[in-house]
């Protein structure tokens, strides 16, 4: 079977887990992929592709090179785009989009080198479908086209997702600033809660639910891909029945709903618990995770079991959402008071979920020291362009000095 080149983007800080993620997925061994800056390359086959659409809940999207040579100019891009047969992949009656990238590219006008690219692909269209071409819909294209370039080469790829694999297909009520669930995704390997992790786990700042929703669909052994469609669907190696049977294999692999939900969610917004709740729904793990109301300065334990918190504390755009949690850390985000909030947020923590592993995302390097914990760990991710780190405290009643043995992450 013919082997592709693929390109999986991710944030930065991700590309470790992906590559692990893809070497799963695919039954590849280690060797056979490529960790980049902000991604991962291999080559794969057809049912690969589709297979990582599928299941990955760490890439951003799973990009098909077509093309990659070097370049210097506007006229040596455009040859570099006629010389792809585009014609083997989609036909001249579906629309197209092109976006681009560059990283010390030497033209000056990247908005020129996307229509540079453009007319190269719809000119072969013409000289071979008889003057008929694709046309261009920024919107909703059949097609995406990729360019990357950078100081010497170009490369060219279609993209095989469509839109970005965060959207899974379940999400329609969200509040200000959602977390994307590739981010969300990331957080729990980091956390190292992972399918068939026995520990509960609580977001006591859910919002639309997110980091409950991902962490479910993931004990529940359900695809993140499993409700939405892709854009390899549209292109002409693709075959219905493989993908189909694909889809029925992953439907199999979905496990019963517990008895008991070892998943929890809170929010100080009912509004915004109402929201979780219609999202968990469509995401089909309703019976999986518990919702509900309260302040996450006051609301206890969920269970009795000591468990892992992971939560993404409201910050910039999310503050004004958050109630009355939200006015406390205002105070700090905005006037640079002295982090009441989050001072006496470890204070309730120490209070009542002694034993827990509290996982907290933040852009705030003080954030240590405004909760008067120790960081037993910083990893750092990136919600979308805001730096951030995933801290780790351990909670021990009266003190984050001593870490909780056999917690996650360890």
């Amino acid at each position: 079977m013919k082997l592709l080149s693929l390109f999986l983007p991710c944030a930065a800080g991700v590309e470790e887990w992906l590559a692990a993620e893809v070497t799963r997925i695919c039954s590849l061994p280690a060797e056979a992929l490529a960790r980049r800056r902000g991604g991962v390359a291999l080559r794969a086959t057809w049912p690969d592709l589709m297979r990582l659409n599928l299941h990955s809940r760490l890439a951003q999207r799973v990009l098909l090179q077509v093309a990659n040579a070097p370049y210097r100019d506007e006229r040596e891009l455009y040859r570099i785009a006629a010389d792809v047969a585009w014609e083997s992949w989609f036909t001249p009656r579906q629309s197209i989009k092109v976006e681009i990238t560059a990283q010390h590219s030497p033209l000056k006008s990247l908005n020129f080198a996307a229509l540079t690219v453009k007319d190269a692909l719809c000119d072969r269209f013409r000289e071979r479908a008889g003057g008929v071409r694709p046309d261009v819909d920024t919107r909703w294209p059949d097609v995406r086209v990729f360019v990357h370039l950078d100081a010497q080469s170009a490369t060219l790829y279609l993209d095989t997702s469509g839109e970005a694999l965060f959207k899974r297909g379940w999400r329609q009520d969200k509040g200000e600033a959602p977390l994307k669930e590739t981010l969300a995704a990331a957080m729990l390997v980091a956390s190292g809660w992972a399918p068939g992790c026995e520990l509960p786990l609580y977001d006591p700042c859910c919002g639309s639910g997110t980091i409950a929703i991902e962490a479910a669909q993931i004990a529940a052994g359900i695809a993140p891909g499993l409700r939405r469609q892709f854009g390899f669907e549209r292109l002409i190696p693709f075959q219905a029945p493989a993908w189909q049977a694909m889809l029925a294999e992953a439907r199999r692999a979905i496990a019963p709903a517990p008895n008991e939900p070892r998943i929890f969610g809170s929010d100080v917004a009912h509004r915004m618990v109402d929201f979780a709740q219609r999202n968990a729904e469509r995401a089909g793990v309703e019976a999986w995770i518990s919702f509900r109301g309260g302040d996450a300065l006051q609301r206890l334990a969920p269970c009795e079991e000591p468990g892992v918190l992971l939560l993404n504390p409201p910050y910039g755009t999310r503050i004004e959402t958050a109630g009355v949690a939200g006015s406390r850390g205002r105070e700090t985000a905005e006037t640079g008071g002295d982090g009441e909030f989050f001072a006496q947020l470890s204070a309730h923590w120490k209070r009542h979920f002694a034993g827990w592993t509290a996982w907290v995302l933040t852009p705030d390097a003080s954030l240590p020291s405004l909760m008067r914990l120790k960081a037993t760990r910083r990893v750092p991710l990136w919600n979308g362009p805001i730096e951030c780190r995933l801290l780790r405290f351990d909670m021990v009643a009266g003190s984050a000095r001593s870490p909780a043995r056999n917690a996650p992450g360890d």
